[in-house]
């Protein structure tokens, strides 16, 4: 779900060679992986939520929850810009967030 350079730029440069690994495999959580068309990965590319969304409300909802999701479960961190975007969601109320992460967000107890 984040990108490899997201995640690289996000905490991922101080892990050790294996959690890199396993990350870049990581196929535990239903939102490591998501099949989307080529147009819309090129689209995508390492882009945060800020700069790339899907085109509509239903999928952009989903796919902040599960970025956010996918930052909380690996403990990488968030840009003040990609934060402002998060944040703006969580005020929202969307469904598709894990509950942990519009508390975490709202009440910022991690490095998000």
């Amino acid at each position: 779900m984040v990108p490899l350079a997201e995640a690289w730029d996000s905490g991922a440069s101080a892990w050790t060679v294996a959690r890199r690994e396993a990350y870049a495999n990581d196929q535990e959580a239903h939102t490591s992986l998501v099949a989307v068309t080529a147009r819309t990965n090129r689209q995508k590319a390492d882009q945060d939520p800020r700069d790339w969304m899907p085109p509509s409300p239903e999928a952009q909802c989903r796919y902040v929850g599960e970025w956010v999701a996918t930052k909380l479960r690996w403990q990488l961190t968030a840009d003040d810009r990609e934060l402002e975007t998060l944040k703006a969601y969580a005020d929202q109320g969307h469904p598709h967030w894990p509950s942990s992460a519009t508390t975490t967000l709202k009440g910022q107890r991690l490095k998000l």
